[in-house]
């Protein structure tokens, strides 16, 4: 399970940012992808060709698979995972046909504009083919944002296909975004300040000091809980200055949602964490992973060296420096 968001420094650069929830270890790592790769599909002979280059967390199977990234043109997508997905069980004649595991790359190597998504994305078809790393139909929604703010989610259901537009820049796991959505309207009394004192017949009763207005924000790991939490932090939270603060800021937005190991545990007694946390700078535009066990940040900005590679590259993560001792 995954949470995911789009925020905005005060200089008007655009991020989006995500954790990435999961149990099967995926052991992805910033690669970057340069213009005009050919990928080959579990879902068509052809494959597909992109336009532009792009970077974000992957790891190559037989091909490379990313679950985020920016591409050149400042578009960024996050890929969570969604148990109402429902995919098409033929190809389609003329349209691009895509396994649901596919979907990101195709969205970052194609597509300029969420305007030009929402053109392009008419002629695509996912598949319900399944991913060689999980031997499973993969079921995801894809939140998607470019550089002037715009943010879309993306889902696919037994009515077909929708392009949501995100008003609120947060994004989940299941149910359905317009339920989520719909959900904010039962925490319209949270806010940042205090309660106003209130009277009980003579009593008057007074809040216990800073963070009474946040009174009923829940706290627990159900993406229900994690989309209303994420959406109060990030309406709230004091406005970055600069690039390297907006990072920082989105680090702390996202520890409110982080889970540690042991906290959420499935009913095969495997357990979902947060494996990394992605941060892409959708101005820059540049990829930052910081992975669970370490929390060191790796930095990569997409260059025409990178753009123009001949092949994918792949970045190892950087590790921290040993603990300065204080005497």
């Amino acid at each position: 399970m995954c949470t995911s968001l789009t925020y905005k420094n005060a200089n008007d650069d655009w991020f989006l940012a995500r954790t990435m929830d999961f149990g099967f270890e995926l052991g992805g790592r910033p690669v970057a992808i340069p213009r005009r790769h050919h990928f080959t599909s579990d879902a068509s002979a052809e494959g597909f060709t992109t336009n532009y280059g792009f970077v974000g967390a992957g790891r190559n199977l037989n091909g490379y698979i990313l679950v985020d990234g920016v591409n050149e043109k400042g578009v960024g997508a996050a890929a969570l995972y969604f148990n109402e997905s429902v995919y098409a069980d033929q190809p389609q004649n003329g349209a691009t046909n895509l396994a649901s595991h596919e979907v990101l790359n195709w969205i970052l190597g194609n597509v300029a504009s969420i305007p030009d998504l929402k053109k392009k994305f008419e002629k695509v078809n996912i598949m319900a083919v399944p991913n060689s790393l999980l031997k499973i139909v993969v079921p995801l929604h894809w939140i998607v944002a470019d550089n002037t703010g715009a943010s879309v989610v993306i889902e696919q259901q037994a009515d077909g296909v929708k392009i949501i537009d995100n008003p609120v820049g947060v994004m989940a796991n299941s149910p359905e975004f317009d339920w989520h959505l719909k959900n904010l309207n039962n925490y319209v009394q949270l806010n940042p300040a205090l309660h106003s004192a209130k009277s009980y017949g003579t009593l008057v009763a007074n809040g216990f000091g800073a963070g009474t207005g946040a009174l009923g924000l829940p706290g627990d790991y159900t993406s229900v809980s994690r989309f209303i939490r994420t959406a109060f932090t990030r309406q709230h939270t004091e406005v970055a200055k600069d690039t390297d603060a907006a990072i920082n800021t989105l680090t702390h937005i996202l520890n409110n949602v982080e889970i540690p190991k042991g906290l959420k545990i499935q009913a095969d007694g495997d357990f979902d964490y947060t494996q990394y946390r992605g941060y892409m700078n959708l101005a820059t535009p540049t990829f930052y992973m910081q992975p669970y066990a370490d929390q060191t940040i790796t930095k990569v900005k997409l260059t025409e060296e990178l753009l123009n590679s001949k092949a994918p590259v792949e970045f190892k993560l950087q590790t921290h420096q040993q603990f300065n001792e204080v005497n």
